[in-house]
């Protein structure tokens, strides 16, 4: 699968007019609201780049009343051009012909696309708005979006599979999107769900619109369906082109390596982010901002989860997947929905050879009726596991607290981790100080004249024992303690180090992710 795309091959000036071109052209439509299905298509490829593929292609239904409605392309659009200058299939499926209902032929041309694009190497984008199975065509509807389902899966960590929810999608169709790697809706004009309004309304008796049960807001903040809500049409496409850059074309390639000019790489500002009180929030996103390359960072599910930060990021203009604890929210624990966010994240970025980079300040598992009946045994188990199984270039950072099993499951040295950083402001231990003293200390305290004095003086005690990095850093499960302001500067080098990693899992068909 590989080869050499014709971005590699432009010079600077060109990759950064390449790169601002799409962005010009879709600012120029920004004004405009639902486009149809080639309007789409334009603003999402290069200019004159669309190859169309089964443009004469008709529905062969005989049955009620189809055999005298003939409609060239059988209401989705499929080709190939490209983004950025690099190959990319695509589907567009077109909501005025037959509601962009899916049957027989609709189905073999999306298949069609899938199956180049696995033997090409190349991302496949869907662009899916339809009102769901053709039910003139019966089972026949039926079987086409299997056949479609079997492709993603096989496709799955092989390339890269986005799809955009440019309208409904209903029904059976919603799991082609849950398959693929990335799903981006329209807030206000798109929405997804297995069954509709009407239906729950019949079975459950509740009453919901069509935005509440499945929009876009719905799926980023509550279900983690979508990883991106976009604001209109222009905006979800100018989230696919930025998507890409971050990828490869296929497993067997590296992400592109834009161009970068060393300069000074300190970053003081860093030193006075994390507060000195150790109970006291602060945003990862600042630490995020000062680390990686200027305004390069794309948070994905950003709504979803919000004490767990993931997303993509340049770093000397190397593309690198970023994994944090968010101290700003839940005081950045660990429990389903974030360890499940993170565990779908790293193992994209680790099938598409995206390094890994994950900042740590983690006080624990969130504790609670709730999350021991719905899972958090086997759901922060995704998360280890999914850091066990990687095999690209791990670095951790540890900025605060790093306490209990959360500190083994973020990428500690035990787990695999190529490399590890604290800054002296971490905390690596079983658990907090004051936790710690009131069990080991449990009888000493009781038997003290004032227990409140003595549970401080403990606390004090377990925390210059074991509050801070260097104990770690002696046993070697930290590699370094640095400066905060050195973080750049450090990980630079230590990519770089880590670019030519090869390691690989022991042969098996599979491992037995716990789901």
């Amino acid at each position: 699968m590989k080869h050499q795309n014709k971005y590699e091959l432009l010079s600077k000036k060109q990759q950064e007019a390449q790169l601002g071109g799409g962005e010009k052209r879709i600012e120029a439509q920004h004004s405009k609201g639902k486009l149809t299905a080639r309007e789409r298509l334009d603003l999402l490829l290069d200019p004159g780049s669309f190859e169309e593929i089964g443009m004469l292609v008709t529905h062969r239904s005989k049955h009620f009343g189809l055999d005298k409605q003939t409609f060239l392309g059988d209401g989705v659009i499929t080709g190939y051009g490209s983004i950025d200058g690099r190959l990319v299939y695509v589907f567009s499926q077109d909501f005025t012909v037959l509601g962009g209902s899916l049957a027989e032929a609709h189905a073999e041309k999306i298949c069609r696309i899938m199956d180049l694009a696995m033997k090409n190497g190349a991302p496949v984008i869907g662009l899916n708005d339809s009102g769901g199975a053709r039910i003139q065509e019966g089972v026949v509807s039926l079987g086409g979006y299997a056949d479609i389902f079997y492709r993603n899966t096989r496709a799955s960590g092989v390339i890269p599979q986005l799809s955009a929810i440019m309208g409904p999608c209903a029904g059976g169709a919603v799991y082609s999107p849950a398959i693929t790697d990335f799903t981006l809706m329209v807030e206000d004009s798109s929405y997804m769900f297995v069954t509709g309004p009407n239906v729950v309304k019949t079975v459950t008796h509740e009453t919901v619109t069509s935005e509440e049960l499945g929009g876009a807001s719905t799926h980023a903040e509550k279900s983690g369906v979508t990883h991106f809500a976009c604001l209109n049409e222009t905006d979800c496409i100018r989230h696919l082109r930025k998507l890409l850059r971050y990828m490869p074309q296929n497993c067997e390639e590296k992400p592109l390596c834009l161009p970068y000019t060393p300069s000074n790489e300190q970053r003081p500002a860093l030193n006075h982010i994390v507060p000195e009180n150790p109970n006291q929030p602060y945003d990862i996103r600042e630490v995020i901002r000062e680390v990686i390359d200027p305004e390069s960072f794309l948070e994905v599910h950003k709504d979803y989860a919000e004490n767990m930060v993931v997303g993509f990021a340049h770093l000397a203009g190397k593309s690198i997947g970023i994994v944090a604890n968010q101290p700003a929210f839940l005081a950045g624990v660990l429990d389903i929905k974030s360890s499940t966010k993170a565990a779908r994240f790293v193992r994209f970025c680790d099938a598409f050879n995206i390094p890994l980079l994950v900042f740590e300040d983690v006080p624990g598992f969130l504790p609670g009726t709730d999350q021991e009946w719905n899972g958090i045994i086997t759901n922060g188990a995704k998360l280890l596991y999914a850091f066990c199984e990687a095999t690209v270039p791990r670095i951790t950072v540890i900025t605060r607290k790093a306490y209990g099993g959360a500190y083994d499951v973020m990428n500690s040295k035990h787990i695999g981790a190529d490399m590890n950083f604290a800054w002296p402001t971490a905390e690596i231990a079983v658990m907090g100080a004051k936790g710690a003293a009131e069990i080991i200390f449990r009888q000493e305290i009781a038997a003290a004249e004032d227990p409140e004095a003595k549970l401080k003086e403990k606390e004090l005690a377990y925390g210059e024992q074991f509050a801070h990095p260097y104990e770690a850093a002696a046993r070697g499960y930290v590699d370094e303690v640095i400066m905060p302001e050195q973080t750049r500067a450090k990980l630079i080098r230590a990519f770089a180090m880590l670019d030519n990693k090869s390691e690989s899992l022991p042969q098996k068909k599979h491992g037995n992710i716990p789901l």
